[in-house]
């Protein structure tokens, strides 16, 4: 049964994007597609104006904390300097041209620099692009057709890895297998005695599911499927897209040792221009070589020089450490005001990449509540998704966020003192 909780009131002027909204419902189906799809969500603007550094602004002119990140591309910071520089002066060269710009070439190099697993590198456009590209490149260099994908992991958004069903046929479907993330003995059963099928395993580097408490990854279980996939001649394909460059500058599983063979990168690779890019080791080289996969804007030349100003900031400012560092101190103070006002919550996945979650929240009816309220006090998050913080947050931006998180908590104890109480 579900459990009705008033959303609450935002009292933040709304009247430009109501309106927008309602313009765009007349040409545009529902309005808004995707995940940017906000009519479930109301108290959370649609339509955005302009952002800078760590903070955006409304098209009604209100001020938020950004801890979405444009849903993970903005890591250095929104209209980053340097990256916008570099930018602009590649768009005064040109953008998209009959071949790419010999920054496609230096982009390529410094990616096989950073990433130490990997010996080339592809581009594209997104992270459906980019994970497609890996699982098609499984298969041609292993002649196999099975991908083994986690229950409930997100890939993207094409009918081989959509988590909607509107649209997409059971023979979209037929080649995957299913696994429980941090299971090798799932992994074995989901195989069976279909070795030969296999072409890849696809893992993410945590689990990070939306709507549920992030797993982090048990770091046996990352090594066991390295061995596995090693034992019946498949590749391992690391989803980087969403994690990619935030929680280890060289990939996400570096610390633990464990190198994949293909991995997809999007979102931050260019802070917040479009751009994704697969990194892969030799022994798949011919394969890649061999497949055919193409976009009238992926030699797209500017993007590439934000991707390529985009790797170098984040090395030079030690970007991982300082979002790591911040995202703790977020973490103590967000946990500090839960405590503070009764409700029993779990905060969980990497301090950079973290998910508020209430207990017993039936149908996310309390994280929606509460994301209205952090809206109203200039706090821009999600009920049901991961948060993002970027290497832009600073001192202030960090204690404007505590200070309307700490108030969103206190308003849902006020409007619903039985809810969510330890």
């Amino acid at each position: 049964m579900t459990t009705h909780v008033d959303a609450g009131t935002d009292p933040r002027h709304r009247t430009v994007d109501t309106d927008l909204r309602r313009r765009a419902a007349a040409v545009v189906p529902n309005g808004m597609y995707g995940h940017l799809d906000m009519r479930t969500f109301p108290a959370i603007p649609q339509f955005i104006a302009r952002a800078r550094g760590a903070r955006l602004w409304d098209v009604d002119g209100n001020e938020y904390v950004d801890l979405m990140c444009s849903w993970g591309p903005v890591i250095l910071g929104h209209a980053d300097p340097v990256v916008e520089e570099a930018a602009e002066r590649q768009r005064r060269q040109g953008d998209c041209l009959n071949g790419p710009a010999p920054v496609m070439v230096e982009l390529a190099e410094a990616l096989v620099r950073t990433v130490a697993h990997a010996d080339w590198a592809m581009f594209a456009k997104n992270g459906t692009d980019a994970t497609t590209m890996c699982c098609t490149i499984a298969r041609a260099a292993t002649g196999r057709d099975a991908i083994l994908v986690a229950a409930g992991a997100y890939h993207g958004a094409a009918p081989w890895c959509t988590p909607f069903p509107a649209g997409v046929t059971a023979a979209d479907r037929a080649n995957l297998l299913h696994y429980r993330f941090n299971d090798i003995a799932s992994i074995r059963a989901a195989v069976g005695d279909k070795t030969d099928r296999v072409a890849a395993i696809i893992v993410s580097p945590f689990r990070h599911d939306a709507g549920f408490d992030q797993e982090l990854v048990d770091p046996a279980f990352a090594r066991d499927v390295r061995a596995y996939c090693d034992e019946i001649g498949a590749a391992l394909i690391l989803d980087d897209v969403r994690a990619g460059f935030r929680l280890h500058h060289g990939g996400s599983w570096e610390p633990l040792g464990v190198h994949p063979d293909l991995t997809p990168w999007s979102k931050a690779i260019a802070n917040g221009h479009p751009l994704a890019a697969v990194t892969g080791t030799d022994r798949y080289r011919e394969a890649a070589g061999s497949i055919f996969v193409t976009g009238s804007f992926w030699m797209g030349a500017v993007a590439m020089a934000a991707g390529l100003a985009t790797l170098g900031e984040l090395e030079r400012r030690d970007a991982v450490a300082h979002m790591s560092e911040l995202g703790g101190q977020l973490r103590t103070g967000v946990l500090d005001s839960a405590a503070r006002w009764g409700f029993d919550v779990t905060y969980t996945g990497p301090a950079q990449m973290p998910n508020l979650a209430f207990r017993d929240d039936v149908d996310h009816a309390l994280a929606i509540a509460f994301s209205a309220e952090a809206q109203a006090r200039g706090v821009y998050v999600h009920p049901k998704h991961n948060w993002f913080v970027s290497a832009a947050m600073t001192s202030d931006d960090l204690d404007m966020a505590l200070g309307g998180l700490d108030g969103a908590f206190a308003a849902l104890r006020a409007r619903h003192p039985q809810h969510g109480a330890r």
